[in-house]
């Protein structure tokens, strides 16, 4: 079967005009993912937030109970005692300034997740550029400038399925859920766990609706949408 006709059996599954409950439309979505790779389901948020305002961003982390279901490569930018404490915790790749010259004039990107010790971060300001974009960037607010003894936990976290969300530039967050092959309660235990940690991260200064708008898809299925109240449990 094509990718069309995939496309167009699956949207026969579900109405585009209803919200569903998020257990259930994690369930739709599930069934829906056909393809011959492994999709990834994600979850996207519309948010009523002003991204403009610097006191309306969202940006924090969430681990998930059942992992992405793929290797995290962590790299840590770190020296010294520093860097082998980094070593001795697991991290795939642990780099300074040699690392931080092969981002910049290379374009190296072989890696899924960054951590840095607070002395390196003037450091790693070189590469803010290549790295904020791709969400790549260490930042104190979501746990990826972490002291050397908090390393190994850091690095262990990333692994299990610790993942960071932030909005972007209309007020949306795209968060991973895990893979299709996941069984369906694990799905739904890990976008209980994002749903929970989007709410808790609601600007306190914000008027209006917090979230709009819920959509659960995979890689290639049509989106599901959510009914924003079941949010909760």
């Amino acid at each position: 079967m094509s990718s069309g006709k995939r496309y167009q059996e699956a949207e026969k599954k579900f109405s585009r005009d209803q919200n569903y409950p998020l257990a259930e439309a994690v369930t739709l979505v599930k069934v829906m993912a056909t393809a011959k790779f492994d999709e990834t389901l994600e979850i996207h948020f519309r948010l009523g937030i002003d991204p403009r305002h610097s006191d309306q961003q969202v940006r924090s982390t969430v681990l998930l109970p059942h992992g992405l279901g793929k290797k995290v490569r962590v790299l840590v930018f770190a020296e010294a005692e520093d860097a082998r404490l980094a070593e001795a915790g697991g991290a795939d790749l642990v780099g300074d300034d040699e690392m931080i010259q092969k981002i910049q004039k290379e374009g190296f990107l072989e890696f899924d997740a960054v951590l840095a010790v607070p002395s390196m971060m003037k450091k790693v300001g070189a590469v803010a550029r290549v790295l904020g974009p791709r969400g790549l960037m260490p930042n104190p607010k979501a746990g990826s400038v972490v002291q050397p003894e908090d390393l190994a936990r850091a690095i262990d976290e990333l692994k299990a399925g610790r993942v960071e969300f932030r909005n972007d530039k209309t007020g949306n967050l795209h968060i991973p859920l895990g893979k299709a092959s996941f069984d369906v309660q694990k799905l739904i235990e890990n976008a209980q766990a994002v749903a929970s940690a989007v709410l808790a991260q609601q600007p306190s200064n914000m008027k209006g609706i917090y979230v709009r708008r819920v959509v659960v898809t995979s890689t290639m299925s049509p989106g599901v949408r959510v009914e924003p109240t079941t949010l909760n449990g």
